[in-house]
């Protein structure tokens, strides 16, 4: 191997160069998307070792989540009569405990010297003496100790893969030493001196190398700010690009009411809320004006959004315009089709259904009655973004659960008409700070308040041997006419033993729990026609309680059912659960949702709570981002570009507003960043965000 590229190292140095990393290291670096220096120097710490975060081994107590600093004394595979284990036995100057692994161990037999310093981290535990099981551990370097140096050591997240190349914190900080003593050239800031100054960032170079050995915790939380802001700032220019293509692109001026919007208000047997006429109004002034609208609506489960959708789509029929509704699953779309049908008939608009399961003669006709305008509403999956779905003139799009389909899609979706008219809808509440970072590009409008006839659902959680007196509450629900739903949960990485577990439970239910009444049964994967007859039953009450996995999520609308058991509800997420709860308490008697909490964990325990104390779906939200993340709250596939490292979307309010408002300034005074003074931001934009640059034209 050459060492040339070693002693020329630069940011875009392939790993495997670096000196003490080689092919092996190189391979496992590449498998966490480590492949150049510059990839490595932005591997952030996950934590770091200073002397206030650790303890003494004699002031551990059982329970405690510790990080103990000290010498590794004896170590080896132990035998018990079912199992090999490995076992470490370390000190510091007030005691000795033993760090325990089971399972697989090979990969940690050789990684231990006598005498070595180490740090562990982990849940003490009790057994023959104080012992973590599983720990977390760090080897550090002579010197290293933090308690006698007073040093900030920063620790590296790590795969058994990088482990069994022998890359631990302590040879992964040697790696980044050596790039910032020999890299020869400087990291170039992307920001202006007057853009640092109002913001209080510190130099590029200095952040990065603060991050990885911080002087003092003041250090580390400027270099933290500046980092933080880095990622924050690229999102926001992200959103402030689309946003002013949005701007600068001509669309059309629907200001007339039409003669549809009238007939379809009086038909309504209800009154719409204040909100709803807000929201309302906010999409009219879109439509009078000749910038392509580009609205999002955030209504809380049960808020009324489709009856605001239907409204708004008939202005665009009333100017001759086409309006095509996509939703991410079928039993979505033919809710919404129903719901428009319903009142699309009564004054003589032509709405159709297009999803993937059409007979082929179902399909073509649809196209051709499409593309000469004769249907004026098209509801449907992603059958509408296929290619022989063509539109005599396309004038307003409405996407459902937008999170839920690729940047990609809707755009192709959007590139059959001409500019048109932008409403996604979701009911899914979401936190302000992510909102501007996801939908910054969006106008926002809010249906904060639901119909005034509905009554508030009760939420209780139960443990399973209460479930008995659950079923009685259930049976007396449907002696007296009323509907309920058991739902099981369906995640994909055990999506067989799921499917097994409902079918079980559907049996059970059927012939012992509730053989007097008729229990219907339907998931996923189940033939459409199947399920549609499920449906059709539940809908005209011959079935009294339907076994469901989560596919009844969303698009299900049973104003007669007043119970919703939830299955091993600790396994879903909150706005699953909140979103499952919406699926009852729509009619004109009081609901109840009945989580059965199987396994108990501090998580699970807080977030069913949560679901106990509350109905606000923007509390709800709000909670399980703290819980789970961005990535996790909406589904990585669909929002991969948010690649946060250090960005937090729940707490760095303050650093998202600020970074959004110098983005929003840069790209009004240079919306191509073409100036020489945006030039390094524009080069890092363009590498960050390459697979977004075809939907904002910067090229």
């Amino acid at each position: 191997m050459s060492e040339s590229p070693y002693y020329s190292l630069s940011l875009d140095t392939e790993i495997k160069f670096l000196k003490g990393v080689g092919p092996a290291r190189g391979n496992a670096f590449r498998e966490i998307g480590i492949e150049t220096v510059k990839d490595l120097i932005y591997h952030f710490p996950r934590r770091y070792l200073d002397r206030t975060t650790i303890k003494k081994i004699n002031e551990l107590r059982v329970g405690d989540t510790a990080v103990i600093v000290g010498k590794v004394e004896t170590f080896g595979l132990k035998q018990t009569k079912k199992r090999k284990y490995f076992q470490m036995v370390m000190s510091d100057d007030t005691g000795m405990m033993t760090c325990s692994w089971f399972n697989s161990v090979s990969w940690i037999i050789d990684k231990f010297k006598p005498g070595e310093s180490i740090a562990v981290y982990g849940k003490v535990e009790f057994y023959n003496g104080l012992q973590i099981i599983h720990p977390e551990f760090d080897l550090l370097d002579d010197g290293e100790d933090p308690i006698n140096t007073g040093q900030i050591i920063a620790l590296y997240p790590s795969t058994a893969k990088l482990k069994s190349v022998g890359l631990y914190s302590r040879s992964i900080r040697k790696l980044i030493l050596t790039i910032f003593r020999k890299l020869e050239e400087p990291i170039t800031d992307f920001y202006s001196s007057k853009v640092q100054q109002e913001e209080g960032l510190i130099q590029l170079e200095e952040a990065l190398k603060q991050i990885h050995f911080p002087e003092s915790i003041q250090h580390l939380k400027s270099a933290r700010y500046r980092l933080k802001f880095d990622e924050h700032f690229f999102l926001q220019l992200l959103m402030a690009l689309k946003r002013q293509k949005a701007l600068t692109a001509k669309g059309r001026i629907f200001s007339e009411q039409g003669p549809f919007v009238k007939d379809i208000y009086n038909s309504l047997s209800f009154t719409l809320t204040d909100a709803q006429i807000r929201v309302l109004q906010e999409i009219r002034q879109d439509f009078s004006s000749d910038k392509p609208m580009n609205r999002l609506i955030q209504g809380d489960v049960g808020s009324g959004k489709t009856v605001v959708a239907l409204l708004a789509s008939a202005v665009i029929i009333g100017n001759n315009a086409q309006v095509a509704i996509m939703a991410p699953t079928e039993i979505l779309a033919e809710q919404h089709y129903n719901s428009f049908k319903q009142y699309c008939d009564k004054v003589n608009i032509r709405c159709e259904l297009l999803i993937g399961k059409l007979k082929k003669a179902e399909k073509e006709s649809i196209y051709s009655d499409l593309a000469n305008g004769e249907i004026q509403i098209i509801v449907g999956t992603h059958a509408l973004i296929q290619d022989p779905v063509l539109f005599d003139d396309l004038g307003f799009i409405i996407i459902d659960e937008q999170h839920r389909f690729g940047v990609g899609q809707r755009k192709q979706l959007i590139d059959k008409g001409n500019n048109p008219e932008i409403l996604a809808m979701t009911a899914t509440p979401i936190p302000r700070t992510l909102s501007l970072t996801l939908h910054g590009d969006m106008d926002i409008s809010l249906i904060d308040e639901l119909p005034e006839n509905r009554i508030p659902i009760t939420t209780k959680v139960v443990e399973p041997k209460r479930l008995e007196k659950v079923y009685d509450f259930m049976r007396q629900e449907m002696n007296n006419g009323r509907q309920c739903f058991i739902v099981y949960p369906l995640i994909e990485e055990s999506e067989k033993i799921d499917l097994k577990a409902a079918e079980t439970g559907f049996n059970t239910s059927s012939k012992k729990i509730f053989p007097e009444f008729n229990i219907g049964y339907i998931h996923g994967k189940m033939d459409k026609d199947e399920r549609d007859k499920q449906m059709i039953q539940l809908s005209n009450g011959k079935i009294d309680c339907l076994v469901a996995t989560t596919v009844i999520e969303v698009g299900i609308d049973i104003p007669n059912a007043t119970v919703m058991l939830i299955e091993n509800a600790e396994r879903f997420g909150l706005t699953q659960l909140h979103q499952l709860r919406g699926r009852i308490g729509r009619g004109l008697h009081k609901s109840y949702c009945v989580l059965v909490q199987n396994k108990k964990t501090p998580e699970s325990e807080h977030r069913l709570m949560v679901m106990e104390r509350t109905l606000n779906g923007f509390d709800i939200s709000d909670e399980d981002l703290k819980l789970r993340g961005p990535g996790e709250f909406f589904g990585t596939k669909q929002h991969g570009y948010i690649k946060s490292k250090l960005a937090d979307f729940v707490n760095d309010g303050p650093i998202i507003r600020r970074s959004r408002q110098q983005a929003q300034h840069i790209v009004q005074t240079d919306p191509l960043l073409k100036h020489q003074e945006q030039q390094y931001i524009r080069r890092e934009f363009l590498v960050n965000y390459q697979h977004m640059l075809e939907y904002i034209n910067i090229g």
